[in-house]
Formats: structure tokens, sequence, C-alpha cells
């Protein structure tokens, strides 16, 4: 089993209302999941976001926690509800209405990585999925309920940044000539899961920095905007989606060249969304 649910860094000194959370940066594949998989160990990464917990890294040194995952998106997908179970992946499950999303195999428990290649050669125990929801899922959705809930109580609003990163080839259908392809995406929910001048700002901060946005296309985000995004009530979510080329090589899920040069773009880039969250109420007490 992987060694923990996530990982927390904590700031020095809390000073904004943003909380960053990078829920599908895992790779702690155990051997005992690795084993049971007809996928190999490269094959099995190809939904993950590999590296994006290292991009996000300095969020703390802006005043921001940072939650990443420690389970892989392979073993549970942090970014589904906990009772989208899939009834072609775990036995003793019944189909309740049609879930896209469970549909194409990617539910809490994925049945599939990127492209449909499939994890399992067959089914896997409803017991085992339960365990994996209690002992991954949520601790980590407990963890980043906590820091959102601190977050309002000491700035009177809170804001989730959910990190991600995109297939190059997403922007594909979305290539114009002579226009440059989207390389970041923006997710709300369509306004739903934040406050509109929140997404702007957020907009301004990776627009400034030279980076192509769009919001919610093809990515308008998943289950935890829609969950924790909750405007009316001070709290906003937005998902961001990073073009993988700009940073990694994706066929050999490495680091590439201009890996630290654009880590360096992005630590400019958490610091102004930091600066988003100060805007409200100074905090009641220092963390």
């Amino acid at each position: 089993m992987p060694k923990a649910a996530y990982y927390l860094t904590h700031p020095q000194r809390r000073t904004t209302s943003v909380v960053f959370a990078s829920p599908h940066s895992g790779r702690d594949y155990p051997w005992s999941f690795l084993r049971r998989t007809a996928l190999n160990e490269h094959s099995v990464r190809s939904s993950e976001d590999a590296f994006v917990d290292q991009l996000f890294e300095s969020a703390p040194r802006h005043g921001a926690p940072l939650i990443r995952a420690g389970a892989p998106r392979a073993f549970v997908d942090l970014n589904r509800s906990e009772d989208e179970l899939d009834p072609a992946l775990i036995e003793g499950v019944r189909r309740s209405g049609h879930n896209p999303r469970i549909a194409s195999g990617l539910g809490v428990i994925p049945r599939v990585v990127a492209n449909g290649q499939a994890i399992y050669s067959g089914k896997i125990p409803l017991a085992e999925a339960q365990r994996r929801i209690e002992t991954y899922w949520r601790p980590y959705h407990e963890a980043l309920e906590t820091q959102l809930s601190q977050a309002h109580v000491m700035f009177g609003q809170a804001i989730l940044i959910d990190c991600h990163s995109m297939p190059h080839e997403a922007m594909d259908a979305m290539a114009r000539t002579g226009v440059r392809r989207p390389e970041v995406v923006l997710g709300d929910r369509f306004g739903a899961a934040s406050a509109p001048e929140i997404v702007d700002r957020i907009e301004e901060a990776f627009t400034a920095a030279g980076l192509v946005v769009t919001r919610n296309t093809p990515f308008a985000g998943a289950y935890v905007t829609q969950h924790y995004g909750r405007p009316s009530r001070g709290r906003h979510a937005v998902q961001i989606e990073i073009d993988r080329a700009l940073y990694m090589n994706e066929q050999l899920i490495r680091p590439n060249g201009h890996f630290e040069a654009f880590q360096q773009l992005l630590d400019g880039v958490i610091a102004e969304i930091a600066r988003i969250g100060r805007a409200a109420e100074q905090p009641l007490a220092a963390e």
C-alpha cells in the first residue's frame, strides 16, 4: 500500500486564504499493486499528473498550505466522489444511472489509465475498493476540508487552487493556425465554483507570465471543484490544467530541459495567486 494518504506542507506563517492542492501527483506505486496490474510500471503512470507537486512546491513560501496526494491516481482518484464506483471493475457494485466518468473507466477506483488502457485483467473485490477509499480518499479530503475551514475562519473566505496537468494533445482541437494554442485551462464549472473576479485575477497572473489561458474547455473541473466551490458561502474552487509539454517529456515521464525555468516562472504566478487571498480580512491568528 502507498505509505501515506497525503503530504501537507504548512507555511511558516499563513498569510493568505488560498490553499493549493495536487490530487493526481502521487507516485508511490506499491509492488502489491504493480504485480496485479496488466500494465508495466511506465504505462501505469500515464494518467499521473507527474511533477505537478514540484511545480507548486513554493506555495508555502508565499503563505499558503500545499496538500498533495500520497497515492497515485491509478490506485485511487481523489478527484472523484467516493461513491463513483465502477460496476465493470468492482465486484458487487450495481449500475445506478449513467455517470460519464464511471462509464469511461474513470471512477474513484479507475479501471483505465490514459488512452483507455485497462489497469486490471479482471475485477477487484468491493472490500479492496472500500479499503482504498477509507485509507487514502477520506484522509485526503478530511485534511483538505480542514485547511479550507481554517482559511475561512482566518480570512473570511477560502480559495482552493486544484492543480493538474494535461497532455499536450488535449488542446489539439483548439489549436488554430497562426494563433498560440492554450497552455493553461482554468476550470470553475462555468462560474458555479468561484466568483468571477477571483478567476479573472488568476487568469491575469498566468497571462502576465506570458502563458495563453482559456477557461472551462475542455476541462471545467470535476469532483473537487464541484464539491468545494461554494461562492455564495465564501468558498471558491478553481481547477488549473497546465500543458505537460511545457516542463516534461510526456513519453519518458521525465522533466525536460525547461523544467527549472518553468518552475521559476510559476513561482511568480503562485505569488500573485496568493495575493488574491490577502485581499480578504487580515488573519485573526497566525498559524
